[in-house]
């Protein structure tokens, strides 16, 4: 093996001698880029002489629309070169991961001919380039060549679009289970999403996906030879016709054979690759956030993270109440005092509350000024459910209203693709939402890449196969939740709504629509509102069942959603996780596990100086027969210099909640 690096490496500097070449290094050096100016521009990254990405041809396929000239960057001179290094340190105002964020890298810019430049920084954990122009017209993307090699064969983790009946392959809810295949497996007719895991046999991961993603379709990849990836685009969107039944949506019924058209003067999206030397260092990687544009909100403090029910998942199969449960005012009356006794901030009224195609035809079973009020009463705020469609049309007025209601967050829903028409519906919510001071959760979204640091009103978002396909289906298994934490997370905040409180093994799970069951057990459930990212967390589970446990929901409603600091202590993608997060003198520990029961003795020596009072759920000894059993103890003591012993049950998980003693 590493007599085929040496010859790839030798092989790579054999072929740059008779081209132009720059490089860049990470600020520890372990990391280089080197671009080559030959036939192609291309780009290789290397780490610790190690060739991760072997040549890669990158390209922006470009048309002045007022001269009509036409050029590919391959064939531009490079003008002038310019080096920069940065260390700084961005604080975020909604902290997913943690508030303060290094922001160290080396950059490199290379001035090209036609008012083109290209762009590479490199990281300690990653490296990314993006275009730029600064051409005075409007201009036409014919293509953006994005190339990808990667020597030896390793296995990817990806998920793909499916083709849906009647419509192009870019239609996709961005929701699919993943698959795990050697690369020169993946051809041309796999449309994978991004993020992308590159699993080499050594140990080093690449995660492939992009970051600042504004006014341009977003970056598919599918195989194009046995050791490439390409980038693939969605063309722009000439013509669209509503298709849907209950929930209509718009779907594109023409394409040009152009993928963007916009203004001359500005930045493309980052395309970016995270280097991981092992698994447990991908979910805390924040390489995304910090490539992408800082915030369009000037003065966000009115963004109030937090937990929120939601009704849709359980059907509102409510039980034990003197009402008939439903989408009425009495189910969404009950709702607001079960977020009030647990300290949840908002509940949702999801699909329902309205005519999908009218915001205001409200169903006739709600009395929304009667909810509004109560609402205010107990200090709990509303969200509502939108279809994107129909948001658009009555985007203004419908804000207005929402605002008069007491609604601070929205959901918008069925968007299912991400061209560059689709991608400006994105925008144009955030900016309006951000105007009224509502926050914003996109469903049947692409991923978030770095939107939320531009809007952090936009503060979570799906994309994402989650809860509700234990209705229908038996795809959120452990192994692909434990997939999820190293994938996905990494691209941005993501809305799983975990929380359900009937759990099953796996001989006894069963989708059942009408009870809702979650594969794994109520820890491994638990566990998801530490490990998973998203400044709402919604809860999904039926609240009927949690007025049973009211132990259980007090410790739930007690877990943050945003932190100061993160830690990963164990991790192993697809198998298990282990996630510290620390929010003001309080650390939480959350674990879990694929179908393999494990434990783990933890070295608590991060925590600060002190007594920590401990309150434990983990799963019940009978856990692996029965999903729901646990075991929830407290005033357990712990400090910086004992062990945690932590036991997860086959599909289980952990949660401990550790609070500075007095």
């Amino acid at each position: 093996m590493l007599r085929n690096y040496l010859f790839i490496f030798l092989l790579f500097y054999s072929q740059i001698g008779v081209a132009q070449s720059d490089s860049i290094s990470s600020p520890d050096k372990a990391i280089k880029v080197v671009v080559s100016k030959g036939d192609k521009l291309t780009y290789t990254v290397l780490k610790n002489n190690l060739v991760l990405v072997s040549q890669s041809a990158i390209a922006m396929d470009l048309e002045n629309l007022t001269t009509g000239k036409k050029f590919l960057t391959t064939n531009s001179k490079v003008k002038k070169r310019m080096r920069q290094s940065v260390n700084e340190v961005i604080i975020s105002p909604i902290p997913e991961k943690r508030k303060n964020i290094p922001d160290i890298y080396n950059q490199l810019t290379l001035q090209l001919e036609n008012n083109v430049s290209l762009i590479f920084r490199a990281y300690n954990d990653g490296v990314a380039y993006r275009w730029e122009t600064t051409i005075n017209d409007s201009i036409i993307v014919r293509q953006e060549i994005a190339e990808i090699s990667i020597p030896g064969n390793p296995r990817l983790l990806f998920t793909e679009s499916v083709k849906r009946d009647n419509q192009d392959r870019f239609h996709t809810s961005f929701e699919e289970p993943y698959s795990n295949k050697p690369l020169d497996s993946v051809g041309s007719l796999n449309l994978i999403f991004s993020p992308l895991l590159v699993s080499r046999a050594d140990g080093l991961r690449l995660l492939i996906t992009e970051s600042d993603l504004f006014d341009y379709p977003g970056m598919f990849l599918s195989g194009d030879s046995k050791t490439t990836l390409r980038g693939v685009f969605a063309p722009y969107a000439l013509e669209d016709t509503i298709t849907g039944g209950e929930f209509k949506q718009w779907s594109v019924s023409k394409r040009a054979s152009y993928i963007a058209r916009t203004t001359g003067k500005r930045k493309f999206p980052w395309r970016v690759i995270a280097i991981a030397n092992t698994d447990k260092e991908l979910p805390g990687n924040d390489i995304v956030y910090r490539l992408a544009s800082p915030s369009s909100i000037i003065d966000p403090s009115w963004i109030q993270p937090g937990k929120g029910t939601d009704e849709w998942i359980i059907g509102i199969n409510l039980f034990n109440v003197p009402f008939k449960s439903g989408v009425n005012t009495a189910t969404y009356k009950f709702y607001i005092d079960f977020a009030k006794k647990f300290g949840f901030n908002r509940i949702m009224m999801d699909a329902g509350w309205s005519d999908y195609d009218d915001l205001f035809k409200i169903n006739k079973e709600i009395d929304m000024e009667t909810i509004a009020a109560y609402a205010r009463e107990k200090n709990v705020k509303l969200s509502m459910w939108t279809l994107a469609m129909t948001l658009d049309r009555q985007l203004e007025p419908a804000l207005q209203q929402f605002k008069k209601w007491g609604v601070d967050f929205i959901m918008t829903d069925f968007m299912d693709r991400d061209d560059q028409k689709m991608l400006n519906f994105y925008t144009r919510v955030a900016e309006a939402c951000a105007r009224q001071k509502i926050m914003v959760m996109y469903h049947g979204a692409f991923k978030p890449a770095g939107f939320g640091r531009t809007w952090p009103n936009a503060i979570t978002r799906e994309a994402v196969l989650g809860s509700e396909y234990n209705i229908w289906s038996e795809k959120p298994t452990p192994e692909h939740n434990l997939h999820l934490p190293f994938i996905r997370m990494v691209a941005g905040p993501m809305d799983y709504e975990p929380g359900i409180l009937d759990n099953a093994t796996r001989e006894t799970f069963r989708p059942i629509g009408s009870k809702v069951m979650s594969s794994g057990t109520r820890c491994h459930q638990l566990a998801m509102f530490v490990i998973y990212e998203s400044p709402i967390q919604i809860f999904s589970g039926n609240p009927s069942q949690g007025l049973l446990e009211p132990v259980f929901m007090e410790l739930l409603g007690s877990i943050p959603t945003v932190w100061d600091t993160t830690i990963v202590l164990e991790g192993q993608v697809g198998d298990y996780i282990i996630t510290a997060r620390k929010k003001g003198t309080d650390w939480f520990i959350g674990g879990m596990t694929d179908w393999t029961a494990r434990q783990f003795s933890l070295d608590l020596s991060f925590l600060d100086e002190g007594k920590y009072k401990a309150t434990i759920c983990e799963d019940g000894i009978n856990a692996d027969r029965y999903g729901s059993d646990y075991l929830l103890t407290t005033n357990m003591e712990f400090d910086s210099k004992k062990k945690l012993v932590i036991k997860m049950a086959p599909g289980g998980g952990y949660l401990v909640r550790l609070s500075k003693a007095d």
